[in-house]
């Protein structure tokens, strides 16, 4: 489900780069967007080289403490803007049975941004619709809303990639990107004095690196936000997760559907071919009994919840299952330290809002650090990391509060409760301007465009005129 939220950035500030995250106006050419990349990855090579002639061992500008999808996409980030980066952790991804990552049109248009995204590469599937069908059993229930990309003049939504996929392919652009140092150790501790100018970050092989500004992607359980004091509201759901990849009788012609039961989501998102992924969210004990199923009966069980919309359906290698639980940090930054992504909040598996809400977090945090730069500031300073948790605030509270409603009027069959949900799919389902404001809202918060987008887009008007041109 698409939902709406709204972010601003304070008027004194300057516009940010996570509105590139956001972006849904802007369609860009291949060729252009090449030779940007091109420029880009030669200046940074070269400032890189040059940093490298002056640093210090084990001394960078930024450390990145995590090897997820936005731990590396942090690292990757940076090292374009001729920072010295380290990322620290594992090399392997730990295996996530089923899980797979709709990146929403913004987040594919920032992973373009800093050389993170290859559609070749890739195997990911378009998202050109999302449906939602009310399988509540309400006295209110209403025709399935469908929503269409072609509203907003975008080819998709976004895409659905396998999350080994991801995390292989990012992998592979930060082992190769210049100026970027990948150490596979883990981070066991962090410590930033008041009166220093960089962060230790202590590994567990009894090493430490320094950094100015050290950034913290290692997780829900994160080591860094505990050793740097940060505290954090956590809530459980009485929900459990099922995940799976499962191919399937019948083409899903692109759509992405979400059932809306009693129990919570079950959302099937499309993968290449005749395949998709599955997120079942349910209680506990019908959670441990899908799990428990053979293959072939769990099939039977997801074609039957799915209303044979795909007809028959064929799991393919291991289930996974975890509990809902939302988690926000209480502050995203501490001395010398930024979090983002899953160290800053966590979000149940619904409406495709996790990692997208990474990835803006990342923009943000590049923005300040670009800023700070530019006006010869210190880039781990109070100042700068304040002004990136203000750009944050309310996009992080908006979308944890909107996901953490929808799924809670799931699970109540009070009257009054159903009606307000039931009105609001109606509205979705018939009134266009609303239908189109909440489908620009769920892909991106209201902010102004930044530096990066307007470059985009003039980008993208010298491509449409070139395209004209041609036919």
């Amino acid at each position: 489900m698409i939902g709406a939220d709204a972010s601003t950035a304070a008027p004194d500030e300057a516009p940010c780069l996570c509105d590139v995250v956001g972006s849904t106006e802007m369609k860009t050419d291949r060729v252009n967007s090449d030779l940007a990349r091109s420029v880009t990855s030669d200046l940074a090579s070269d400032l890189a080289s040059d940093l490298a002639e002056t640093r210090e061992p084990g001394h960078f500008d930024i450390v990145v403490v995590g090897t997820g999808p936005i731990g590396l996409a942090a690292g990757l980030a940076f090292v374009r803007e001729g920072l010295s980066v380290a990322v620290i952790g594992p090399t392997q991804a730990p295996p996530a049975p089923g899980r797979t990552t709709a990146l929403l049109d913004g987040s594919v248009r920032f992973l373009t941004a800093i050389g993170a995204w290859d559609e070749d590469a890739l195997g990911q599937s378009p998202l050109t619709e999302l449906g939602i069908i009310d399988d509540t059993g309400s006295l209110f229930r209403i025709p399935p809303v469908i929503f269409r990309a072609g509203e907003l003049d975008l080819p998709a939504f976004g895409y659905n990639v396998e999350n080994k996929d991801l995390v292989a392919f990012l992998m592979d652009k930060a082992s190769r990107a210049p100026g970027l140092t990948i150490i596979a150790r883990l981070a066991t501790g962090f410590h930033a004095a008041d009166d220093e100018a960089s962060a230790t970050v202590e590994l567990d092989d009894g090493s430490s690196v320094r950094a100015r500004l050290v950034v913290a992607a290692d997780g829900r359980h994160s080591r860094m936000r505990a050793e740097a004091g940060i505290t954090c509201r956590e809530r459980a759901y009485p929900q459990f997760a099922i995940t799976a990849i499962l191919s399937h009788d019948r083409p899903h012609r692109d759509r992405s559907t979400e059932f809306h039961t009693r129990q919570g989501p079950f959302t099937l998102v499309p993968l290449p071919g005749n395949r998709s992924s599955l997120v079942w969210v349910c209680a506990e004990r019908e959670a441990e009994a899908l799990k428990a199923l053979d293959a072939a009966a769990f099939g039977r069980a997801v074609e039957r919840q799915a209303q044979s919309m795909l007809g028959a359906m064929r799991p393919e290698g291991e289930r996974g299952m975890f509990p809902l639980t939302t988690l926000t940090a209480d502050r995203l930054f501490s001395q010398r330290l930024a979090l983002i992504g899953e160290t800053a909040h966590v979000l149940p598996p619904i409406g495709a809002q996790g990692l997208n809400l990474g990835l803006r977090d990342i923009a943000a945090l590049q923005d300040a650090v670009v800023e700070a730069s530019g006006k010869g500031e210190d880039i781990g300073a109070t100042a700068t990391l304040g002004r990136y948790a203000r750009r944050r605030k309310a996009d992080i509270a908006l979308r944890t509060g909107a996901i953490d409603l929808m799924n809670r009027s799931l699970m109540t069959d009070l009257l009054p409760v159903d009606g307000l949900r039931g009105a609001a799919l109606l509205a979705l389902a018939s009134v266009t301007p609303i239908r189109r404001l909440a489908m620009r809202e769920g892909l991106r918060p209201s902010l102004l465009p930044s530096r990066l987008a307007e470059l985009a887009s003039r980008s993208s008007l010298w491509a449409a005129q070139k395209s004209n041109h041609r036919y």
